[in-house]
């Protein structure tokens, strides 16, 4: 009964966001609860969810606060020379900026968290795709794949979460895992090559001259927006809006308008050393992030906006995104909140498990490999390494396979993993791109399928993956 309620809720869910007949919060809530109630959670269902909460409110005052900080850090122009850069670079072809995203992100991917990741590639990138006319979806793709493969990284969470459960060394599980990483890179890469090519020949390369670089800031911004590919969404990346700019730096690119009044010039390397100081330590895991965060936003907003009104306008600024994603991270807290507390999660596993033949015994790290696909999509990676996981490696055992052998496997679907609407880091993304979720899965989905499966076979072919 469980296993028919569980698959029968996430079919229903998905149906109805990729459908667009709901909003994914409205889903993320409505469907749940329906199903919960359904399940005899009756009046539990309220616990249900508020564990679901507690267990999220973490992420969702991390998320907040990271979009503050890094909000202001767009207002003041600590971003303005690196987008300037990849203008100089990118020029007018789409191809080059559609592996430029895939690139940035990979590198800036290196800190393990996928929310400072995508707040950084779409302000430096969301403007110059909406001056070309890119489509914004293959931001969020190629984003979301470059991340998605970087997420195995030790310091990224998924790594250690399967080496905790398993009571093994996370750099066992990773270093040998490295070729596949790379191979998954290269297969990232060549997406954004196939789509930034698409793009180009659906668009043609523009020849922008410096005179048309150089247009009226309202003007450009219009254009951009009524002909961006997307849906016509504004991008929320600085405060104010203007047009690309040269090489001499006279203009700029749209939203962020080198005029805008909350630019800060005189702060810039101050603003720059609390940015490096906020991901050094972050990455050396001293506090908690979202603490760190939250002391960041702080200190930016005290030395770059020290009236009170200004602090209260700087805030304002970001509201919209703000109350976006975070209603999306404690709609989703009700889904988990559910799948765990009736069961559903658990029931799901021992169902799977029990259908695999004894003859595909020995060859279960690679059936873990492909699980973790759709496992990872549909719950948390908590919920998957700490509960499923052990079930796994111990079933795994029987056959003589080790347990690092089938924690490399279970990593390996990190890529498909980071497009769920479960996690946070993802709703940001589509949410600053003003890309609507369903439109995001339609092209990235498969393509992330991909791309955790041929990590995969490369560990099978290197002997790190027991076939």
């Amino acid at each position: 009964m469980l296993v028919a309620l569980g698959f029968l809720m996430v079919a229903v869910f998905m149906f109805l966001i990729m459908s667009k007949r709901a909003t994914p919060v409205v889903g993320l809530i409505a469907v749940p609860v329906a199903f919960g109630i359904a399940a005899g959670a009756g009046l539990g269902i309220g616990d249900m969810i508020t564990d679901g909460i507690k267990a999220l409110a973490p992420t969702a005052a991390l998320l907040f606060f990271a979009i503050i900080f890094f909000g202001i850090m767009i207002d003041v122009g600590l971003f303005d020379p690196l987008v300037k850069l990849i203008l100089r670079l990118v020029r007018n072809d789409p191809m080059r900026l559609v592996v430029g995203t895939a690139v940035l992100a990979m590198v800036v991917s290196l800190d393990g968290d996928g929310s400072t990741t995508f707040i950084i590639v779409t302000s430096a990138l969301l403007p110059l795709y909406m001056k070309l006319k890119v489509s914004p979806v293959v931001l969020t793709v190629v984003a979301g794949l470059a991340n998605g493969a970087m997420n195995i990284v030790p310091w990224g969470g998924p790594t250690v979460r399967a080496a905790a459960a398993l009571g093994i060394s996370p750099s066992d599980v990773f270093v040998p895992m490295i070729p596949s990483l790379v191979v998954g890179l290269l297969v990232v890469l060549l997406f954004a090559v196939q789509l930034g090519y698409s793009e180009r020949r659906r668009i043609g390369t523009l020849e922008l001259t410096d005179e048309r670089l150089l247009v009226s800031a309202g003007s450009g911004l219009r254009r951009s927006a009524t002909g961006s590919g997307g849906n016509g969404d504004t991008p929320r990346t600085g405060g104010g809006s203007g047009d690309a700019g040269s090489d001499d730096g006279q203009g700029f690119v749209d939203g962020l308008d080198p005029e805008r009044p909350t630019l800060r010039p005189k702060l810039l390397w101050f603003n720059a050393l609390v940015t490096v100081a906020l991901l050094v330590v972050l990455v050396m895991d001293v506090l908690p992030i979202p603490v760190l965060f939250m002391v960041a936003a702080s200190i930016a907003l005290t030395v770059n906006f020290p009236r009170v009104k200004e602090q209260q306008e700087a805030i304002t600024r970001h509201s919209s995104s703000i109350v976006s994603v975070v209603a999306m991270v404690f709609a989703a807290a009700v889904l988990t909140g559910v799948f765990q507390g009736t069961g559903m999660v658990e029931a799901m596993a021992q169902w799977l498990l029990e259908i695999i033949p004894a003859s595909l015994g020995p060859h279960l790290a690679v059936i873990t490999g492909i699980l973790s696909l759709p496992f990872t999509f549909f719950m948390s990676n908590d919920a998957f390494y700490f509960g499923i996981m052990p079930v796994l490696a111990e079933t795994a055992a029987t056959y003589g396979i080790e347990p690092v052998e089938m924690a490399r496997a279970s990593i390996t679907g990190q890529t498909f993993h980071m497009q769920s609407p479960l996690v946070p880091a993802i709703l940001l993304l589509v949410t600053l791109a003003g890309v609507p979720l369903a439109d995001h899965h339609k092209k990235v989905l498969w393509r992330a399928a991909l791309v955790s499966l041929s990590m995969l076979v490369i560990g099978v072919v290197l002997g790190q993956i027991p076939w």
